[in-house]
């Protein structure tokens, strides 16, 4: 009986030792959703993808965006984020690349707004999904934010169980939290968009002005991040 016992005692421990405690779990759920609802570049990049083309296209750069958020995490989980964070070269060019890549993706979006515009009125107000790199446009911007992986270096090593899983697997798992997170708030804000942009497909001339304030907002937005500083 007893060794009986002492099995279902050890197979209890080592079940609680494989993932993080449920209170560490909701402690790093309200971090990441702290700093999730604070409108930022991912956030930026999304509305203006959907003033510029629509729901659908926002939708499919928050999915785009959530994988670059969570490759980050596998870098972090891998040890490559500490370099991130304590190199100055390295955090400079993932920033440069970044910025250019959303400088040109804006451009692109202002220059191409009247065929844009011409576009969803022809379909009735359907969103318009002008590229098939609209995933790949938010992994990249997802993936090239310096700032977010050097938030996951220093706070997901914070939330690891000592004496648990390997730390990597845990950080891997609480990835999957801020992802989720990440995929439900931007989505909100891209619908929301989205929908204002809506608004305008009655004329083509109010769209195309409204395409080209979202190709300027995603280029105003890779200045920012171009200028973007190291919180040392």
């Amino acid at each position: 009986m007893s060794c009986e016992t002492d099995w279902r005692s050890i197979a209890v421990a080592r079940h609680d030792s494989s993932v993080p405690p449920m209170s560490s779990l909701a402690a790093f759920a309200a971090v990441s959703f702290a700093i999730i609802i604070i409108p930022g570049p991912s956030v930026m990049f999304v509305v203006g993808r959907a003033l510029s083309l629509g729901r659908r296209a926002a939708l499919i750069t928050v999915l785009g965006n959530a994988a670059g958020f969570y490759v980050q995490v596998v870098l972090v989980a891998l040890g490559l984020g500490a370099i991130v964070e304590r190199s100055v070269a390295v955090f400079t060019a993932i920033k440069l690349i970044g910025a250019v890549y959303l400088v040109w993706v804006g451009i692109q979006a202002i220059i191409h707004r009247r065929e844009n515009a011409k576009m969803a009125v022809a379909v009735e107000g359907a969103d318009v999904v002008a590229h098939r790199s609209l995933f790949v446009d938010g992994f990249v911007v997802g993936v090239a934010n310096p700032k977010t992986i050097v938030f996951f270096a220093a706070i997901l090593p914070q939330f690891v169980q000592t004496g648990g899983a390997p730390a990597g697997l845990q950080m891997l798992a609480l990835g999957v939290i801020f992802a989720v997170i990440a995929l439900l708030s931007d989505s909100v804000w891209g619908l929301a968009a989205g929908t204002a942009r809506q608004w305008f497909v009655g004329s083509p001339r109010r769209l195309e002005l409204v395409g080209a304030a979202g190709g300027m907002a995603i280029v105003g937005l890779g200045v920012r991040l171009a200028f973007t500083r190291r919180n040392d």
